[in-house]
């Protein structure tokens, strides 16, 4: 009897389905903020590989876009952002909705791309 009445509480909870734990947020986080290069070489500003990340701005050489919102996604290696961006492209085309992926590796080092098979290494440029 006692073995039934724990099986009755056991299934309900094991048949459960693994659910994520996803924050949303409203800007990038801060420090996400700032230039980011391929290396500290490319921190120039005519550097056209360098990318800005700002509260509510994502800015590189192909895009200008505007941040509408960021999940954050718990993982073994820390947090992962996906962050939902209205683009406008040069030269100048119709707005298109992107989502921007952003693992940071350390306070000096994240990695960015649109799917993880993609993810490029980008170094936080100094100042």
């Amino acid at each position: 009897m006692r073995m039934l009445g724990a099986l009755i509480i056991v299934i309900p909870l094991a048949s459960q389905p693994a659910v994520a734990d996803i924050k949303r947020h409203a800007s990038i986080p801060e420090p996400l903020h700032g230039s980011w290069a391929p290396s500290s070489d490319g921190c120039g500003s005519d550097d056209k590989s360098v990318i800005v990340l700002a509260a509510k701005a994502y800015t590189s050489a192909e895009a200008k876009c505007a941040v509408d919102w960021v999940s954050e996604t718990a993982a073994p290696r820390g947090p992962i952002y996906s962050a939902r961006l209205r683009c406008t492209g040069q030269p100048v085309r119709p707005p298109s909705m992107i989502n921007l992926i952003i693992r940071p590796d350390d306070a000096k080092q994240i990695a960015v791309g649109l799917d993880f098979g993609n993810l490029k290494i980008y170094q936080k440029c100094p100042g």
